[in-house]
């Protein structure tokens, strides 16, 4: 794929005005164009342990388990081992999909009641910072469920880069440094967080050389024991002792959680099919439950295919997008849970005719009032399930949706990761996988160098609702990972972090490259917008002076900008070009500039 002179300025515009530390970064390659295998993610050390997996002649499955644990070096406050997360694959030779749930779990302990005390919801910052807010960690049992099963290496190999990495260290960036200090507020609390992050009372600076070797040590234990190392032993023992009995600083307390032995023991990842659509000619392949991704990407773009972009203008598109997205969120907040404890209508959901129907409530002349949200449809007389319950017994008002339980109580954070390897041989991964928060829940396990998640936040604190905290239960997600087939080929890859901005960061670069014609560059590199039915829009600071933003504000849009955290995620994609070539495409200026390789570079 040639970029264009207009695109090559579109990118480069978006590069010098979303963030002016890119500049530190200018070495790193957010495109690449080349055959072989390639691969695209938020930093370079990572796509480099991937592209020498690839080297060493291994598959996409071994390279992203090893950018994946290198990113767990250099991105710790996005993802590691005391998270989880969801790994699409495509398996060329096959031609079929798998996904690797690896989400975390509630502990056996967890009651409904999690995040109650005394009738009332504890604050939010409350509920992160603690144990009570830890999940089960799934990744390590995912990585070696993807390896054993799909992959070519094992942990001793694959692991190697990541290793060489935690012991030689790197130069703290101005990225690095950011993150750091959104976290240093609950680094603070924990006598090992301060230790390994903080350097007298504040984040390590830019231009500090880290290194973790104990996180080394643990990689090394993984590498040599398998996944049983983690799940059972000396690290395990550490997990628990930190999520029940947490390494605060003298006079702090938080609360504690109340993980076992046998929740570790239990853990298990789960082998789901992926969420099929269609789209204008694509064949969309995503995540299922419990991630509400695909889901809501698929029920949105339903409803914009009920109309002829084709003849409208970008401000048009746009419009429809956000009103679409819209309604498609009151949907996912209605519905969407863990399918071993909620009966979810999928089936309706994703039915052309549900959207049709629903697309009535679309006009083309003006956004729909922000004063209330978005009230959810009813796809039941849709289901078409023998099967299926005729009304799922979790909605307090079942007989009549427009009533149902609509919303969830608070805003998901919006820090993760997501890469995608391909290989030689066509397979593809396509991974995203993540601690929660900004540094998880802030603890790091001492001796062992890893941020445990606060994944347990992800439910919605009130029940009922089919996202309520329940034993053994999977919280929802937002990851949305999209493997894009055209005529049974693969077309494209595609994936972001951002918390519920995941789905629409996918579902906006979908649109912008398949409605409005932008190739995957320009699609990633354009201003975000994110509509989740709420009263506002949010969108990135370079959107709001634009003439885009004007226009659309005549439909009634109404923006807002996050002050924490401006940017909205930082998407990285493979294209499979129609000449055998192939295209790796990261961040040409958020977070730092991402990083893209392929092992043969075209000429």
């Amino acid at each position: 794929m040639s970029l264009s002179k207009k695109s090559l300025v579109i990118i480069l515009l978006c590069a010098f005005s979303m963030h002016s530390i890119s500049a530190v970064h200018a070495s790193k390659t957010p495109i690449a164009t080349g055959t072989g295998g390639a691969v695209a993610t938020i930093n370079e050390a990572a796509s480099q342990a991937a592209m020498k997996i690839l080297n060493q002649g291994g598959n996409a499955i071994d390279a992203a388990v090893a950018a994946a644990a290198t990113l767990g070096v250099t991105d710790p406050f996005s993802c590691g081992i005391g998270g989880g997360g969801f790994m699409m694959i495509y398996l060329a030779k096959e031609k079929r999909f798998v996904t690797l749930d690896h989400r975390e779990t509630a502990p056996a302990s967890v009651t409904s009641n999690l995040f109650i005390e005394n009738g009332q919801e504890i604050a939010v910052d409350d509920a992160i910072s603690s144990g009570r807010a830890v999940g089960v960690p799934g990744t390590v049992r995912g990585w070696d469920e993807a390896l054993k099963r799909y992959g070519s290496m094992q942990f001793k190999q694959v692991l190697a880069p990541a290793i060489q990495t935690a012991e030689r260290g790197f130069t703290i960036t101005p990225i690095f440094n950011h993150l750091n200090s959104g976290a240093s507020h609950k680094f603070a609390l924990y006598s090992s967080s301060s230790t390994l992050y903080m350097q007298n009372g504040k984040a390590l600076p830019v231009g500090f050389h880290f290194k973790n070797p104990d996180l080394a040590k643990t990689y090394k234990a993984i590498a040599q024991g398998g996944a049983n190392a983690f799940y059972r032993g000396p690290i395990a023992d550490a997990v628990l002792k930190t999520v029940n009995q947490p390494p605060t600083v003298s006079g702090v307390k938080v609360r504690p959680g109340l993980m076992t032995q046998a929740d570790l023991l239990n853990y298990e990842v789960r082998l789901r099919q992926p969420v099929h659509s269609t789209y204008r000619g694509y064949d969309l392949y995503a995540l299922g439950l419990p991630s509400s991704g695909g889901i809501t990407i698929a029920l949105a773009l339903n409803l914009l295919e009920n109309f002829d972009t084709k003849k409208m203008s970008r401000q048009q598109v746009e419009h429809l997008y956000l009103e679409a997205s819209r309604l498609a969120f009151a949907d996912r907040n209605a519905y969407i849970g863990d399918p071993e404890y909620v009966d979810v209508p999928v089936v309706g959901l994703l039915s052309k005719e549900y959207s049709q129907q629903r697309a009535q409530q679309l006009r083309l002349d003006q956004a729909a009032s922000r004063s209330n949200d978005a009230l959810p449809g009813d796809p039941f007389p849709f289901q078409n399930d023998p099967s299926y319950p005729l009304r799922p017994h979790l909605l307090s008002n079942a007989s009549n949706p427009s009533t149902a339980l609509i919303k969830t109580n608070k805003e998901e954070p919006k820090h993760t990761t997501h890469l995608t390897v391909s290989d030689k041989d066509g397979n593809i991964v396509a991974y995203t996988y993540t601690i929660e928060d900004w540094g998880g829940n802030g603890m790091v396990v001492p001796g062992y160098g890893f941020l445990l998640n606060n994944e347990l936040t992800d439910f919605d604190f009130s029940a009922p609702h089919p996202n309520s905290p329940e034993a053994g239960k999977r919280p929802r997600s937002s990851i949305a990972p999209v493997i894009a087939m055209k005529d049974g080929k693969p077309a494209f890859t595609l994936g972001s972090p951002g918390g519920a901005t995941i789905i629409t960061t996918v579902l906006q670069t979908l649109v912008n490259h398949i409605d409005l014609g932008m190739n995957l560059a320009e699609a990633i590199a354009a201003p975000r917008l994110s509509e989740r039915n709420g009263a506002h829009t949010q969108v990135e600071p370079n959107f709001i002076t634009s003439a885009q933003a004007t226009g659309l504000a005549r439909f009634g849009h109404q923006w807002k900008i996050d002050q924490s955290d401006a940017e909205i995620g930082a998407a990285n994609a493979v294209r499979f070009n129609p000449d055998g070539t192939v295209t790796a495409i990261s961040e040409p200026a958020r977070h730092g500039i991402g990083s893209a390789l392929v092992q043969k570079k075209a000429h």
